[in-house]
């Protein structure tokens, strides 16, 4: 059986810089409910101020470049997708809307078979 080890390299420094991202941002938020006498200008700069201070903090951490990192992969391989054309698109929902449709009415036949079957001919409730 084949294992696969995932190496993390966690320093004290990136660990503190991801500390100091989850400071950044709960201050963020105090700082929004501290300054509401303030007004909104003043809480809305200070949350927004907190919060992007916390994302460049983030940012320059391992993990914040290994989420960057990922992104732009994830986006590289999304522009090699090829996409299908409206009309073939279009078909493949079509599809999609009549099967539902056919096993919907399946289901609710099966259904009312069933129902008619134990209530009136097994139970005779219904007479």
């Amino acid at each position: 059986m084949a294992t696969s080890e995932v190496q993390t390299v966690n320093t004290s420094a990136d660990k503190a810089k991801l500390a100091g991202a989850a400071a950044l941002l709960l201050g963020a938020f105090v700082a929004f409910y501290l300054l509401s006498g303030k007004g909104a200008l003043a809480q809305w700069a200070a949350l927004i101020v907190g919060v992007v201070a916390a994302v460049a903090v983030f940012g320059v951490s391992e993990s914040g470049r290994q989420l960057v990192a990922f992104g732009r992969d994830a986006w590289r391989e999304t522009k090699k997708v090829v996409w299908p054309a409206r009309k073939e698109a279009m078909q493949m929902t079509a599809y999609v809307f009549a099967f539902v449709f056919v096993m919907a009415l399946f289901l609710w036949l099966t259904d009312k078979t069933v129902e008619w079957l134990f209530y009136d001919v097994i139970l005779g409730w219904r007479k």
